[in-house]
């Protein structure tokens, strides 16, 4: 074989049905069009928030001392609450419609303005106010009305210093006194100081706060309870027995009044008891609804599932804002010329510039598409439990299914957002260079203050890894809180002859292939993308299964040293089913437009962007597996640079869909001097009236040697 015959052996083979390279002049008009998809179900109540924070007054307070820059938030709140957009998602039963899915898409849109307000907004209505709307019963509307009109400021008091993401074991006690028909609320130890507590060292002036509950004559605890708890006085003053400490300056989020809370001895009402699925009567009688304590826990902690979702949304909502900031400055600055020594390119034309930025607004697209199936799936679910359809206390077989499914959804959706949102600011920020860096441009703001989102409402690792369990235990019905035993159970059923539907996101996909043999298809079709993407998903978690199965024999404790053992492989399997959700989500969200339409080409693009960078994030795990060979790898790099090059001038079109307000936008470096386009508004020239798999048969090898600048 020659040199020659052997470098075309290595050359990426074409692909069929390759998509044409999008027009050199983008049409402004499909912003709206692209918008209305994602915004999905939600358009007309998120065109109604985004009016109401269109306002100079909602931006983020960088400067001044901690306490002016906490007073103003407090401010900030106040005018959200004005608005009544936050108060709709309380149930009906105490004044707002009961539509869950309104504090969601609120949380995501304030965080695209100021994510101190919306982490306190969240708080206030969707936490403190949240607990006491869900958990409580007609006897503490007061609070939830007190929550929505803000007379009652509040915080949830769950973390403790000891404690974070595994809340049945947390330590601070409510024991029941019969004699003064009293909970008695205790801080044991230091370990169970709660801390982190938003709306806690300043404004809060109530608390729900998570505790083991006890009854006399009862040994164990009948698990972690929700109490309101006073903790301080309206003149701000602690409570009788309350300390609360302020943990000051924060890397981000200055303006939310994080602090610690501790109780000695503090006695409250029995009917301060959350009584909507438990109650212990005068005499010390406990009783509730729901016989199993797990399932007991886990609903009770139904308030979690909307955070993590509200968490994930927000996240998403900050790297929106970042982006859109970054793309439309990349379409203005200019920096080294390509060729003429008299123009300087704009910063868009760069290779390495597109592929920093479009890719994770591929990505970004790929979330809020599955943002709007989960939330759409959570609203449903609420709204059925509030009409009777769906018991919240006695559950059908498939609707607890359901809801532990929602539970999973939540926390890998929270994971995946967040940790986009870490990576895709930090890549905006650093793509703006010095202009980024400068805090009225807001993409440092950004950048600290949605830092802790990887970490609060549950650690993503914690979080992925509750979604790798979830996955094993929902072919095993009987397990309600899998163990490391409950686990190596499940261990012996024949994972192969499962066929898993899709959690109700649609019908694109339905089942899982045991096998991956068809090179010939086209990296670019949508349903070899998807096969690409599950088959990845089910043979991590076959591979979970055979790592825990090998302590089916075991002991209890070494049992648990084996599933300790496979904690990456949880992750990766949560990971790999999240993906594929993304996926599929973007598929059926491109199904519904028009074919041949321009928004269908441009959309179908960015999907194929998405795809095909998640697959080469696993380029290894594929070649691994023999999946796929290294030329259709090489193949996909290379699809990634045509898409990107594809993109580039409609990179601006496609953030403008984001319908940022644009009180955001208004950004000081867009009227900097050096972004004068007095160079002319020459076209588009990155090639891109050819096929985008045209140059597939050249080997292009690392994509950042081929970089234009």
């Amino acid at each position: 074989m020659t040199s020659a015959e052997a470098k075309e052996g290595r050359k990426a083979k074409p692909e069929s049905r390759s998509p044409q390279a999008l027009p050199e002049t983008p049409d402004a008009a499909i912003a709206g069009k692209l918008k209305k998809v994602l915004d999905g179900p939600f358009e007309e109540t998120k065109d109604e928030i985004r009016a109401n924070l269109n306002r100079e007054e909602a931006l983020p307070q960088v400067e001044g001392t901690l306490e002016e820059i906490r007073a103003g938030l407090l401010e900030k709140v106040k005018m959200i609450g004005e608005t009544g957009m936050m108060q709709t998602a309380f149930s009906k039963r105490n004044g707002g419609s009961g539509e869950a899915h309104l504090g969601i898409n609120g949380l995501d849109l304030l965080a695209q303005v100021n994510d101190s307000l919306a982490i306190k907004s969240g708080v206030q209505w969707g936490l403190w106010g949240g607990a006491v709307d869900v958990l409580g019963t007609d006897r503490h509307k007061e609070y939830a009305q007190g929550a929505m009109n803000l007379t009652k400021l509040g915080s949830y008091g769950m973390t403790e210093r000891g404690h974070g993401s595994n809340v049945q074991a947390l330590q601070t006690t409510a024991t029941y006194d019969p004699e003064t028909k009293e909970f008695v609320i205790n801080t044991p130890s230091p370990m169970a100081t709660k801390t982190y507590i938003g709306n806690t060292a300043r404004d809060g002036r109530w608390s729900a706060v998570f505790a083991q509950l006890y009854t006399p004559g009862v040994e164990e605890s009948h698990g972690v309870h929700c109490f309101v708890v006073r903790i301080r006085e309206e003149d701000g003053t602690p409570c009788e027995g309350v300390t609360i400490g302020d943990h000051g300056h924060k890397g981000g989020l200055l303006g939310v009044d994080n602090g610690t809370l501790t109780f000695d001895n503090v006695r409250i009402p029995r009917e301060a008891l959350l009584n909507q699925f438990a109650d212990v009567d005068e005499e010390g009688n406990y009783t509730s609804p729901i016989e199993s304590s797990n399932r007991r826990f886990f609903t009770m902690l139904g308030t979690l599932i909307r955070g993590r979702l509200a968490v994930g949304a927000a996240g998403a909502g900050a790297t929106k804002s970042s982006l859109a900031i970054a793309l439309k400055y990349a379409h203005q600055r200019r920096q080294f010329n390509t060729g003429d020594e008299n123009k300087e390119a704009k910063l868009i034309e760069h290779r390495v510039h597109r592929r920093r930025l479009i890719i994770p607004l591929a990505r970004t697209y790929a979330i809020q598409l599955l943002q709007n199936k989960l939330v759409q799936r959570y609203a449903d679910q609420t709204s059925a439990q509030a009409s009777g359809e769906w018991s919240v206390t006695d559950p059908t077989p498939k609707q607890a299914d359901a809801a532990r499914e929602m539970e999973s959804l939540a926390a890998a959706f929270k994971a995946v957002a967040t940790e986009h949102a870490m990576d895709a600011i930090q890549e905006a920020r650093e793509s703006c260079g010095g202009a980024g860096f400068m805090s009225e441009n807001m993409l440092t703001t950004f950048r600290a203050d949605t830092d802790v989102f990887v970490t609060f409402e549950g650690d993503n690792m914690v979080l992925l890894q509750l979604a790798g369990k979830n996955l094993i235990t929902a072919f095993a019905k009987e397990l309600e809180n899998p163990s490391p035993m409950d686990l190596v159970k499940f261990a012996a059923t024949n994972v192969t002859d499962i066929v898993r539907s899709r959690v109700g996101l649609g019908t694109a996909g339905q089942s899982v292939v045991d096998t991956f043999t068809s090179e010939e298809a086209s990296l670019f079709d949508a349903e070899y993308q998807l096969k690409v993407l599950a088959l990845r998903e089910q043979l991590v978690l076959r591979s979970l299964v055979r790592r825990i199965q090998s302590a089916r024999k075991l002991d209890r404790a070494e049992a648990a040293k084996v599933v300790d053992g496979a904690q990456d492989h949880l992750v990766n399997a949560a990971w790999a089913w999240i993906e594929s959700l993304m996926a599929q989500a973007f598929i059926e969200a491109e199904q519904e437009l028009p074919e041949g339409s321009t928004e269908r080409a441009v959309i179908e693009q960015v999907r194929n962007l998405f795809v095909l960078d998640t697959i080469i994030r696993n380029a290894g795990w594929y070649q691994e597996q023999n999946v796929l060979s290294s030329g259709r790898v090489k193949a996909a790099r290379a699809a990634i640079n045509d898409l990107v090059d594809s993109l580039g001038p409609w990179s601006e079109v496609l953030v403008d869909a984001f319908a940022i307000p644009e009180v955001v936008l208004d950004r000081p470096m867009f009227k900097d001097g050096g972004t004068d386009d007095s160079q002319g508004k020459e076209a588009w020239n990155v090639g891109s009236n050819i096929s985008i798999t045209k140059r597939y048969g050249e080997d292009k090898g690392d994509p950042a040697e081929h970089a234009d600048a």
